[in-house]
């Protein structure tokens, strides 16, 4: 497999003046660069580790599984979230919109739930589609990055909501925070993860 390189994302120092100051920025790429670097070593250690060891107590095999979810998604949900920040005033696609009222009732709703899950712990908040319930839905993962994460839904937006995203520039007021990250939403990569998803289809009841 080869080697995975850390993304750049110094566009967001620009368009996050006023949300997230450079140190702060700074500060959390080098922390994603931290987890890439981390996966590219137990996915270089994995094809080597001795197989026939696994089991539940330790093993160098069973330790580099074990650890692996902690990296991937620290990875990739690093790269999701900086990805889905951008310059504020942004407009969310009209069949978000809409997904969102149907499965929350209203805009405000479906706000007001993402500011209670990211004020419940330190994580992410992750709102996708559930290919379960056939509706967006609102997950709250916490304790590293792979605890709650929920089976069979399509993320479409990632909130970090652990101290290491806020603390350099809003010490312990976290709702500072929240309020800031949903007025900075690039909602056009939020469209673009929906693209082919049910959300953009005519709402179905799904077959019994």
């Amino acid at each position: 497999m080869a080697e995975r390189q850390p993304q750049n994302f110094d566009r967001l120092i620009g368009e996050m003046q006023g949300a997230l100051s450079e140190n702060q920025l700074r500060a959390h790429f080098t922390l994603y660069q931290g987890y890439v670097k981390k996966l590219n070593e137990i996915e270089a250690a994995l094809p080597t580790a001795d197989r026939t060891s696994g089991n539940y107590s330790y093993s160098a095999y069973s330790e580099l599984r074990r650890r692996e979810p902690v990296a991937y998604n620290g990875t990739f949900l690093h790269e999701m979230y900086f990805h889905n920040l951008g310059a504020a005033g942004q407009t969310p696609p009209e069949a978000f919109k809409k997904g969102v009222e149907q499965s929350f009732g209203s805009w405000d709703n479906w706000i007001a739930d993402v500011k209670a899950c990211i004020a419940s712990a330190h994580g992410w908040t992750l709102v996708g589609w559930d290919y379960n319930t056939h509706c967006i839905r609102n997950n709250l993962v916490q304790s590293e990055h792979h605890v709650g994460l929920l089976v069979n839904m399509q993320v479409f937006l990632a909130i970090d909501h652990w101290e290491h995203a806020y603390m350099i520039d809003y010490g312990i007021k976290k709702p500072d925070y929240t309020a800031a990250m949903l007025k900075h939403i690039n909602w056009s990569v939020v469209g673009e993860r929906a693209k082919f998803s049910p959300l953009m289809m005519p709402m179905q009841t799904p077959q019994k």
